[in-house]
């Protein structure tokens, strides 16, 4: 059974900085702008640490983010 893309994202927040971090279907993180119009366009690759605190934040978070899947 294939997933599609929208199952294989996971959103969180990591806590050590207060900025929302998705995991692509690739396994590639992403860090994600809150206070602008398009957080997708502005995303950032993301390298999780020794002092990353990724906590899983419920989907339907997504839609704050205005991602487009």
């Amino acid at each position: 059974m294939l997933l599609s893309s929208r199952e294989s994202l996971a959103l969180f927040v990591d806590r050590a900085c207060s900025q929302w971090v998705l995991r692509d279907g690739e396994g590639n993180f992403w860090a994600m702008p809150a206070e602008v119009d398009d957080p997708w366009e502005h995303r950032q690759p993301f390298e999780p640490n020794a002092d990353t605190q990724l906590e899983p934040v419920p989907g339907h978070y997504k839609v704050l983010l205005s991602l487009p899947f």
